[in-house]
């Protein structure tokens, strides 16, 4: 691996981290009040980004796009 190609997957992968931890739309630091699950959902996030790297940041990027789909009113039959 050449000295380039590492700086940058570090670089890529250090801008993804920071994305996830300083996003307001990461979600909370601390978990629900009456949440069974010990982790936030940001903490989720940032151990997702961490041990996927880009894969992570993807799967991040992605999940906050999602919009759900228009509901069309029945048709008159």
């Amino acid at each position: 691996m050449t000295p380039g190609l590492a700086w940058t997957l570090l670089v890529v992968w250090i801008a993804g981290l920071i994305h996830v931890a300083a996003s307001p739309q990461g979600g909370a630091w601390r978990s629900p009040a009456g949440s069974r699950c010990p982790i936030a959902p940001r903490l989720g996030w940032l151990v997702l980004a961490l041990m996927l790297g880009p894969v992570g940041w993807m799967l991040f990027l992605r999940s906050r796009r999602r919009v759900p789909a228009p509901s069309r009113p029945p048709s008159p039959s």
